[in-house]
């Protein structure tokens, strides 16, 4: 008998009970931005496992996580994988998160699907479960793959707010997070563990942070206890979550409904440099910022070069634009102008960047703070 379709709504997204398959197709093609699945992992577990004081590890032992053969398991895989491309926007992205056992056929299916891989992500986590029978290495980390819908996406990428997070560094692919435990944990009426693999709300902060825009929808076709759910609903996105599970479904619920979006401009990302509008050098000189003639310096002043009513620059008997002399005069075959040149103000060398933000307000172009989420 299938599981009862029940739908629980929201303002900011909805949870379907259902079999993963049955209620993607019924999703409308393009309509998501952005897809985090935490599928079965198919552990094979054979049977218990045992710490060595014979106690029973509380491991992932449910019907859900079993499968026949890996062609079987491959077969599901490449489903919902498909019904999860259709569903993308043509831009949008998918997050699938896993372990030795499957990620590397699951990078497999992606690829022969179509998508584009942007990264593999290592979730290196403290406090990893031992590994008790000594056989192995401790399994310390899981793998996330970060593709687009195909190789034109054009994903979200928010580089620099994540880059600023972390103190101007740029985010490396091996992060480090605690597994879910403490007050996070769900438990059920009898004090035990919710669900056997419920994800660290920091980890879905991250992705969804890093690769999506307030007002996206956020996909979890295996939503378990509903921490995308949680985190999307947190930083103002949309999420569609299915489960088949209705206990499961139940707790992700009741833990959705107690959480309290933030704020607009608590949520704005800072926004990228690739996605404002482009101001050339000679818009510079047509708004007056800087006149014809004006002297222009490399930080150390020792090339010099004269402004000219056409945007470009001359020195050394060379004329060319910002970037084309700035290559020129250094012997390389490319060079940002905008901050190889430099003004001179008050004594100061100053990189001509700066005046670009001059520019875009002259040009009604520049946006307060919170305006770019609360639009």
């Amino acid at each position: 008998m299938s599981p009862r379709r029940v739908k629980a709504r929201s303002e900011s997204g909805r949870i379907l009970i259902g079999d993963c398959l049955n209620e993607l197709k019924k999703l409308p093609s393009a309509s998501v931005d952005l897809v985090f699945a935490d599928p079965p992992y198919n552990l094979q577990l054979a049977g218990d496992l045992l710490r060595p004081n014979n106690t029973k590890v509380d491991g992932v032992d449910d019907a859900w996580d079993k499968f026949q053969d890996f062609a079987e398991y491959d077969a599901f895989s490449r489903a919902w994988l498909k019904e999860c491309k259709r569903i993308l926007k043509p831009d949008g992205a998918l997050w699938v998160i896993g372990s030795y056992h499957n990620i590397f056929r699951l990078g497999a299916a992606l690829q022969d699907l179509g998508f584009w891989i942007q990264n593999d992500v290592i979730w290196r986590k403290v406090n990893p479960m031992p590994n008790f029978r000594g056989k192995r290495f401790t399994n310390a980390h899981e793998t996330m793959i970060w593709a687009g819908r195909d190789r034109k996406s054009r994903v979200t990428f928010n580089y620099e707010s994540l880059k600023a997070s972390n103190d101007d560094l740029q985010m490396r692919s091996d992060w480090l997070f605690p597994i879910c435990s403490g007050p996070e944990r769900l438990k059920d009426d009898g004090g035990r563990k919710a669900h056997p693999t419920q994800k660290p709300e920091a980890l879905l902060h991250r992705i969804i942070i890093g690769t999506s825009k307030v007002g996206d929808t956020v996909l979890d076709p295996f939503f378990g206890t509903g921490t995308t759910g949680a985190v999307a609903k947190r930083l103002g996105r949309k999420f569609i979550g299915i489960e088949r599970d209705t206990d499961y479904a139940r707790a992700a619920k009741e833990r959705i409904a107690k959480v309290q979006p933030l704020n607009l401009d608590a949520i704005d990302t800072l926004p990228s440099k690739r996605n404002e509008p482009r101001i050339p050098f000679g818009q510079i000189l047509e708004l007056g910022i800087l006149e014809p003639g004006q002297k222009l310096f490399d930080l150390r002043r020792k090339v010099r070069a004269e402004v000219r009513a056409d945007g470009t620059l001359a020195c050394a008997g060379q004329q060319a634009s910002i970037h084309r002399l700035g290559a020129l005069m250094q012997g390389k075959s490319a060079c940002n102008g905008w901050t190889y040149w430099h003004f001179e103000a008050e004594g100061k060398l100053t990189p001509i960047d700066v005046l670009r933000s001059e520019a875009k307000r002259q040009l009604g172009l520049s946006r307060p703070m919170g305006l770019q989420a609360a639009e």
